[in-house]
């Protein structure tokens, strides 16, 4: 039975678990990647949120690797089979101190995973040929956080129709759009 790692006081980590939190910190140098499985059939997302697109279902079980995590260990970024992308940290179990547990953040550090960021980079690395590649302002956050509003306003006249339109982002960006067409 795996083991609730939020009952887990930080003491319980000792100083070797202290000492590879320090080292990764202060070192600046990201850790090897860790091995792990997912706890449960999760979507493999294009970004840290449930606001990115889906790569593909992880099943329950399969293994997966662990490059780091955001630095609140909310999202991790992980691979499996050969697709990268982000899981909730929730559903990503590792082996800490001979035991399967949860990753969260007083484990994360001392199982050696790194904290790492997200930005378009990763986008570009990673989805190029994607359906939804094109789409990094649509997405792009701090991590969509809301849904996106169109609003626009068409006027035709003369046999020509004009529409300006106004789209905004879960981020606050926005995209203006204007068009002719005549019939």
């Amino acid at each position: 039975m795996a083991k609730d790692v939020r009952k887990v006081s930080p003491m319980r980590f000792g100083l070797g678990g202290i000492a590879l939190a320090l080292g990764l910190v202060l070192g600046g140098a990201a850790s090897a990647a860790t091995p792990g499985v997912a706890l449960t059939n999760v979507n493999l997302r294009a970004g840290p949120s449930v606001g990115f697109p889906v790569v593909t279902v992880v099943p329950a079980r399969a293994a997966i690797v662990t490059y780091g995590c955001l630095a609140d260990t909310s999202w991790c970024d992980v691979s499996f089979a050969g697709a990268r992308g982000w899981i909730a940290a929730s559903y990503i179990q590792v082996v800490y101190a001979g035991a399967p547990v949860v990753l969260a953040a007083p484990v994360a550090p001392a199982v050696g995973v790194a904290v790492v960021g997200f930005s378009q980079a990763y986008w570009n690395a990673y989805y190029v040929g994607r359906p939804w590649y094109g789409q990094w302002n649509r997405y792009y956050g701090p991590y969509a956080r809301g849904p996106v509003v169109h609003a626009g306003a068409t006027r035709c006249s003369g046999g020509t129709c004009t529409h300006v339109g106004v789209t905004r982002g879960p981020a606050g960006n926005v995209i203006v759009r204007r068009g002719t067409i005549s019939r």
